[in-house]
């Protein structure tokens, strides 16, 4: 989905990023590649057909719902205000609508002791994925294991990753809701994020990352912050998988080349003055088509796909100053 965004605002701490991503060279291991398997049956459960393509505001999206929660609750991310579903309306087409991002933080490791009073100030990361999908059409229903099972099925496996190892600063866990009628759930996480806006130093989105006929994945987002280009480019060259930059300037200037900047929900942090990487194949014959099932994702790519955000995601990680 596409909106017009409004002006970048201007955003201290992503100002501060950018000036030491400009200036600092860092280097990092490849982290362990996620279990496909656990990939795929994360894919399987949201993809089902009981789940009948997971609209927003309807039965099969309470479901994948549920089941996330599940998950993000055995990764043991803290939740906010103590419930994980964060509830948003916004109105469509003259009708209120309700929907539900879900939302945990995993504590980094460096980020220092909390501060016994006054505002936690140190940077986060957002790291998300929007769990809807098209739900039921002409009695057909629209599975999205590509879009955007896959996504989630990788934030998870990021989740139970810091879990285990945490990285050095908080990061913010998002499966988004309503992202399919036009970045709904984003625009409301941005509007009235868990933690303070200027906290927020990158979103790293993903949508569509299972499929790919080329066996490549896109990395946009440099286009607008040049520094960070230095820093993901090692990530690809040891990528199991292809990965290729673009998809982020504006069209008259990129050949013809589709721009995504708004085309998911990183275009709702972007309009918000704040970075954003995005990982995500390029249209395939079953995009946005019932025939996106998960029987048709290549398990190997996947894979390979999950283990290079994971390493970008360490990556930008260390790039982040401690407060």
């Amino acid at each position: 989905m596409t909106f017009r965004p409004p002006r970048p605002v201007a955003n201290l701490m992503s100002i501060a990023l950018v000036t030491l991503l400009a200036t600092t060279a860092l280097s990092a291991q490849p982290a362990r590649q996620p279990n496909a398997q656990d990939l795929m049956e994360a894919v399987k459960v949201l993809a089902a057909p009981d789940l009948e393509g997971r609209q927003t505001a309807t039965p099969g999206n309470a479901k994948a719902r549920a089941w996330i929660v599940e998950q993000f609750a055995t990764a043991k991310l803290t939740p906010v205000d103590g419930s994980f579903e964060v509830p948003f309306s916004f109105n469509r087409n003259g009708v209120e609508t309700k929907g539900v991002n879900i939302v945990g933080t995993c504590r980094g490791s460096g980020a220092g002791p909390r501060p016994v009073d006054g505002p936690t100030v140190a940077p986060v990361m957002v790291v998300s994925a929007h769990y809807d999908h098209l739900g039921v059409r002409d009695g057909a229903i629209y599975h999205g294991a590509d879009d955007n099972a896959s996504g989630v099925a990788v934030v998870l496996a990021l989740a139970r990753h810091c879990q285990r190892t945490p990285w050095t600063h908080d990061v913010v866990f998002v499966a988004f809701d309503a992202e399919e009628m036009g970045l709904q759930g984003a625009r409301a996480f941005v509007a009235a994020p868990p933690v303070a806006k200027e906290r927020i130093a990158l979103n790293v989105n993903l949508d569509m990352v299972s499929r790919s006929a080329t066996k490549e994945i896109y990395v946009a987002g440099t286009y607008h912050r040049p520094a960070l280009k230095p820093l993901l480019e090692p990530v690809a060259a040891r990528a199991p998988i292809k990965v290729r930059f673009g998809h982020d300037q504006p069209k008259g200037q990129a050949g013809g080349v589709d721009d995504w900047t708004s085309q998911s929900d990183h275009g709702a942090f972007h309009a918000g003055g704040i970075p954003f990487v995005y990982f995500g194949v390029e249209d395939h014959p079953d995009y946005h088509k019932p025939t996106d099932t998960a029987d048709r994702i290549d398990a190997t790519f996947f894979a390979g796909v999950a283990q290079t955000v994971l390493d970008a995601v360490t990556v930008l990680d260390r790039a982040i100053p401690v407060k």
